[in-house]
């Protein structure tokens, strides 16, 4: 049976929707899943970081992301593909770079697609069996989850955006009644000052708290893929991008100094590490001593629906990047293509369930653990890659506005700040890689693989034979700018 696709040319068909800000805000915090963070990054930022200052680390990598977030939507009214940080930098830096990017994209999102399923078949698994239920192998709980995600990523984005965003509201919202609940009756010592104390904050443990900061932010940058599904994408984009950085930077800052107020000061880094060795769950005992034995139970659960978000959002994301790349002639045409019915890009969503299930088959076969093998080693491939496209984004951004004065509304907005961004990303990009054995949890000869795996992928796409597809974007494009320009 043919696949009901449109029958025009694939380089020719686009994407329709009618997401909103909302919408959209909600499908991209989704995948930071600010609940697994709070639960997971949380207490590596405390325990292996700057203890009790690690709420201004948090708060730290939201203002780096934030100084980003200002040229990405400085130079979003003049790339108008769908395809988000291999778009950016394609316009900036020239199609070779843009495409290594797009490479370094599918990379970094397929790793990090792959690690959300280990940890929530584990998650699944550890429930089960918390709960009295029969041993179940975790690779299970996983392929169910992934034959849910394939068929709502098959589907019309709006299906899936509604249903992130029943998720997202409920792991918020249980999560934002512990945060009252503590600082309304107030941890052992108060309501910890300590954490913006600099004496507190500015030790040597705050790049570790940064790093791990960063780490839950992957994914927020997924506001210019949804282009075409946009309402209105000049002013649609630039809002969901500046709302999701706030709510996740706001909440992630709030909630990780909860957790130091429900543990006290003096003593939350013993609990944070605590937590790391097994013995405690920093975040469900918080909330089970603060907010009663059924915001516990109900919060062990939202972490596993928090954990379908995300891998639901990495989902979209990377079937819309294959999508955007064979538009351009770069990955085979019938992924460009886009489904009658559902107006999705169907077959590019079927090929990565597809190739999701090849790579959790693998880890099977392997052996690995699907926690500390599956998600560590898959989190750091796609923290490198992360923060390499941030920053070839944000070279591109003052590369272009250079060449391009005339485009340039401020120069605040489309050149310090910018500037201000790449220096910082820098730093960023420091921190991940002295201290990348930390995020692995791996040897350091498995961490040197796997840190080298994403700019293997920017070479390879900066050299691959791209035939035609290269000139067509650089055709596009021009005559985007010289339009710009004329107006």
């Amino acid at each position: 049976m043919a696949h009901p696709t449109t029958p025009d040319a694939p380089q020719r068909a686009r994407l329709s929707g009618n997401l909103g800000t909302g919408s959209i805000a909600f499908m991209v915090i989704a995948a930071a899943a600010p609940l697994t963070v709070i639960g997971g990054n949380a207490p590596l930022a405390i325990g292996q970081g700057n203890g009790a200052g690690a709420p201004v680390g948090f708060l730290i990598a939201s203002i780096v992301l934030l100084l980003f977030a200002v040229g990405f939507v400085a130079m979003t009214p003049f790339v108008k593909e769908a395809g988000a940080f291999f778009s950016y930098v394609t316009v900036g830096l020239g199609s070779r770079l843009g495409m290594g990017t797009a490479y370094v994209a599918l990379i970094a999102y397929t790793a990090i697609q792959a690690g959300i399923y280990g940890y929530m078949g584990w998650a699944v698994m550890d429930l089960v069996r918390y709960y009295g239920g029969p041993e179940i192998h975790w690779s299970v709980f996983a392929m169910l989850a992934l034959v849910v995600v394939g068929l709502l990523g098959y589907r019309h984005i709006d299906l899936s955006s509604k249903v992130l965003g029943v998720a997202l509201l409920l792991e918020i919202l249980v999560m934002m009644i512990v945060n009252v609940a503590v600082l309304v009756n107030g941890g052992p010592e108060g309501l910890a000052p300590q954490s913006f104390d600099p004496q507190v904050f500015l030790t040597s443990g705050i790049g570790v708290a940064i790093l791990f900061a960063l780490t839950g932010f992957i994914g927020f940058e997924s506001t210019a893929i949804y282009r075409d599904e946009a309402r209105d994408p000049s002013r649609t984009i630039p809002r969901a991008t500046y709302l999701a950085v706030a709510i996740i930077g706001v909440f992630y800052t709030l909630s990780v100094w909860v957790l130091v107020v429900a543990a006290g000061a003096s003593n939350v880094t013993e609990v944070a590490q605590q937590t790391l060795f097994g013995s405690k769950n920093m975040l469900l005992d918080t909330a089970g001593d603060f907010a009663g034995s059924l915001t516990r139970n109900v919060m062990q659960i939202l972490l596993i629906t928090s954990l379908f978000a995300c891998v639901l959002s990495f989902h979209n994301i990377v079937a819309r990047y294959q999508f955007a790349l064979a538009k351009i002639g770069s990955m085979p045409a019938p992924l460009g293509r886009v489904h009658v019915r559902h107006q999705s890009p169907a077959l590019s969503s079927l090929v990565q369930s597809v190739t999701a299930l090849v790579i959790i088959g693998l880890f099977v076969v392997i052996g690995l653990d699907p926690l500390v093998e599956v998600f560590g080693y898959m989190a750091g491939v796609a923290t490198i890659g992360m923060v390499m496209m941030m920053l070839l984004t944000t070279v591109a951004v003052v590369v272009f506005f250079v060449r391009n004065p005339r485009l340039r509304k401020s120069i605040w907005t489309g050149t310090v700040l910018p500037v201000v961004a790449v220096a910082a990303l820098g730093l960023a990009a420091w921190l991940v890689l002295s201290n990348f054995t930390m995020v692995t949890g791996g040897s350091l000869a498995v961490s040197i693989v796997l840190a080298l795996i994403p700019p293997a992928a920017l070479v390879a796409g900066a050299i691959v034979n791209r035939k035609d597809g290269g000139r067509t974007v650089d055709i596009q494009l021009d005559r985007v700018l010289e339009a710009e320009s004329r107006e």
